[in-house]
């Protein structure tokens, strides 16, 4: 037996997942017939248009989803006086399974604005980062930094200064997480990403499924979501579900406007991503930390998220 130091890699996993005990997650999934994506897709490989993911295609579904759910696109600030943020714009987290100085880990990009973008953009940027190498992108350098520290007690506190913030909330951990085992066996799995709802894609199979009164055999996705109940109830959560697996089945759709829910209260000096470096020598938001949330799912990394489909 051989019991060494845990590897500073793994900080920013260690990190996030002592950020987030106070979780209270709550578990939901269903499946979705991706009869028409896959069929979408398969054109897509023929050359006749641009093949996108299935990881790209649910962020694109729950980004509008979400801006019709602003109870959901929020996050909170637990303590004494709890407090809660909902944002007007849908920042969606997507997990990567990387490598950096010979340790396999995860590290994560937040794709801004989801509501307003192309299928195109989001998957540029996805494979962006699918592509790219934790070790010389300049938008990993903080997490690096933060291994690099000597202290573990001021990389911490590091940490802690730019993810608890909800100002900055968005930037760092997105406000809806999506992760993917569909690369490998895996049928369905439930992950807490950090924000209030976290979906969980499992792989695409031929399964048999009713229509009209008859058994046929169409490629069905498990779907799973998490959801934070210190934020939002059950039957918020299936309505997010239920709209999702409806956009997916559907798509393209068309989302109702959400000109009877609430609008969503944007908290002071919400920014986009930057690189630039906070007062005080904090480590850089959007750069250290943007990169450093964990989940208990992993996307291989010569893959694209969600059944490595390029």
């Amino acid at each position: 037996m051989t019991i060494t130091e845990l590897a500073r890699q793994r900080r920013h996993t260690l990190f996030f997942l002592r950020e987030t005990r106070g979780f209270a997650p709550v578990f939901l999934d269903t499946e979705v017939d991706m009869s028409r994506l896959r069929a979408l897709r398969s054109q897509g490989s023929q050359g006749s248009q641009a093949r996108h993911s299935t990881v790209t295609y649910v962020l694109y579904v729950a980004g509008r989803v979400l801006a019709n759910h602003p109870e959901a696109n929020a996050a909170i600030l637990d303590g004494r006086r709890p407090r809660t943020a909902r944002y007007p714009a849908v920042h969606g987290k997507v997990t990567l399974d990387k490598t950096i100085d010979g340790h396999r880990v995860v590290l994560a990009t937040v794709v801004p604005d989801l509501e307003r973008r192309s299928l195109a953009e989001i998957q540029r940027h996805i494979e962006r980062f699918r592509d790219g190498d934790p070790a010389t992108m300049p938008e990993f350098g903080g997490v690096r930094r933060l291994h690099a520290a000597r202290s573990w007690t001021k990389a911490a506190r590091a940490f802690r200064r730019v993810v608890r913030p909800l100002e900055t909330r968005p930037t760092v951990w997105g406000t809806v997480a999506v992760t993917s085992l569909g690369h490998r066996p895996v049928d369905g799995f439930h992950s807490v990403g950090g924000t209030t709802i976290t979906l969980g894609l499992g792989r695409t199979v031929d399964r048999p499924v009713a229509r009209d009164g008859r058994v046929v055999v169409a490629p069905v996705l498990r779907l799973s979501l998490a959801f934070d109940h210190r934020v939002i109830d059950g039957a918020e959560a299936a309505d997010v579900l239920a709209e999702i697996k409806e956009g997916l089945e559907t798509f393209p759709w068309a989302v109702a406007p959400a000109a009877s829910r609430p609008a969503a209260t944007q908290p002071t000096n919400t920014a986009e991503p930057t690189n630039t470096e906070p007062a005080g020598g904090r480590t850089p938001v959007g750069v250290a930390t943007q990169q450093a949330h964990t989940q208990q799912a992993h996307t291989r990394q010569t893959q694209q998220p969600g059944g490595g489909d390029a």
